[in-house]
């Protein structure tokens, strides 16, 4: 394969890296950075999504470094989707400094989701990974003027580095036993191997790092804490079916089998418990969304411990119509603490009063988010419960729905808590300082609620797609 037929095939991502240092360019040399670098975000994002629709539908170079599907080729539309939904909100920050370098990172960023996304391959997924990473230590410390951005840039890196350093040694275990990377030949060679103590430690260890990287909430990027759960479940779905899929185990209750699958489960259980209970004590909403994001993290684990193309195809449902959700919050949030200089609890009364359009975008957001309908995430959860209610036989995950059940219910009294304020609390004297949200900034919340509510009443738009997409 020629060089030329290379880039046709990796132009997606070819056309993000441009378009970052075509932003990085302009906020260098021009003062109106804060204007042409998100046009020329969006713009770049937009002919890299054409780019990916003229892709072929399939394709495999280099034994599954870069892979072409409809699956894959679906999800790398979603997470540059996603991009150009958080661009708008990055340039209505008119505090932000160096706001080129910000998008040009949080494209580069996107780079990373997509070559986590297009690649079944583990030393690929492992640089996709650390791209990513990288991003996200630098947009968590990109307040040099703020000592808390500092402090989460640095507790960050030290976390992300230490699971980076787990799922790099479980990796190298499993090309050990395997004498592969490649997730289809790892999956062959193990259906021909036991269960050695050595993979079972590489598989968990492996499952560790990933499971950082699902639960990762950044608020101060929005977009990667959502996109990186796309990218992540997309490639832990590949990682545990494919390469892993000969040592699936068991995680009934009448009938547990060593394998990733209980391990998973105990690691679903532990997320929704811990995520919602310290959730339910945060009385600041961006800490609270940041916290639930680990119940639902738990939640999206259902459908790959169920297994099968239901079972993913519900995993992957979730976490995109999730991600959705999660900008649009967080959009409202920032909207909030621009407006009244923070964002705690009290800052959101009367919201309904000074804003009733972002008061019915945020009662969208978490309503969608407690799982009520006729949101998106009313039936996202119930794909979830009901796939994995009938996975195996009798039965079986019933104990892990029921928590899934009970974490629902202990999330809807703190969603509806902040909702409280919102609309029944009365407006503060200093709700009238600071900025409100621009022009662009109403346009996206809106857009953002709108996906949500549609993607509840009409989920097969998404989920006819998604099921379509997978072998």
């Amino acid at each position: 394969m020629s060089y030329l037929e290379l880039l046709k095939l990796a132009a997606p991502e070819a056309i993000v890296v441009v378009t970052a240092l075509a932003v990085l360019t302009i906020a260098l040399t021009t003062r109106r950075a804060l204007v042409l670098g998100p046009i020329v975000a969006v713009l770049g994002v937009a002919v890299a999504i054409v780019a990916v629709v003229m892709l072929p539908s399939h394709a495999n170079l280099f034994g599954g470094m870069l892979v072409i599907s409809p699956l894959n080729s679906l999800f790398k539309i979603i997470c540059l989707a996603l991009a150009i939904a958080t661009v708008p909100l990055v340039s209505s920050e008119k505090a932000l400094p160096n706001p080129g370098e910000y998008i040009a990172v949080l494209l580069l960023g996107s780079v990373g989701l997509m070559l986590l996304v297009g690649s079944e391959e583990l030393l690929m997924i492992f640089i996709g990974l650390e791209l990513l990473g990288l991003s996200l230590y630098v947009l968590a410390a990109f307040d040099k003027a703020d000592v808390h951005s500092a402090e989460a840039g640095l507790k960050y890196f030290l976390f992300g580095s230490t699971a980076s350093a787990f799922t790099l040694f479980g990796i190298s275990l499993i090309y050990g036993l395997s004498g592969t990377t490649a997730l289809a030949a790892i999956g062959q060679k193990l259906t021909t191997l036991p269960l050695q103590p050595l993979l079972a430690v590489g598989i968990v260890m492996t499952l560790i790092g990933f499971a950082f990287k699902i639960a990762a909430a950044i608020p101060s990027a929005a977009f990667i804490a959502s996109g990186s759960k796309v990218a992540s479940f997309v490639v832990l779905g590949k990682i545990v079916l494919i390469g892993f899929g000969p040592v699936h185990g068991s995680a009934d209750w009448h009938a547990m089998i060593a394998g990733w699958s209980p391990v998973l489960a105990a690691l679903a259980a532990s997320s929704i418990l811990l995520g919602n209970f310290v959730a339910l004590a945060q009385t600041n909403v961006r800490r609270l969304l940041a916290y639930s994001a680990v119940a639902h993290g738990g939640y999206t684990l259902l459908g790959v411990v169920a297994g099968g193309r239901e079972g993913f195809s519900a995993t992957l449902f979730y976490t995109t119509t999730y991600a959705v959700t999660l900008i649009g919050a967080f959009a409202v949030v920032g909207a909030v603490r621009r407006e009244t200089g923070g964002d705690d609890l009290q800052n959101f009364a009367g919201l309904a009063a000074r804003s009733p359009l972002l008061a019915a975008c945020m009662a969208i957001f978490f309503l969608s988010l407690a799982g009520l309908p006729p949101l998106a995430g009313f039936f996202g959860k119930f794909y979830l419960f009901s796939v994995a209610f009938h996975a195996g036989g009798n039965h079986g995950l019933l104990w892990l729905v029921a928590i899934a059940l009970f974490g629902s219910f202990v999330s809807l009294y703190y969603y509806l808590i902040v909702l409280k304020v919102i609309f029944v609390d009365k407006n503060p004297e200093s709700a009238t300082a600071g900025n409100g949200p621009d022009f662009f900034s109403r346009i996206t919340v809106t857009l953002l609620a709108t996906v949500v509510l549609v993607l509840g009443i009409m989920p097969q738009t998404l989920a006819a797609k998604i099921i379509a997409s997978l072998p």
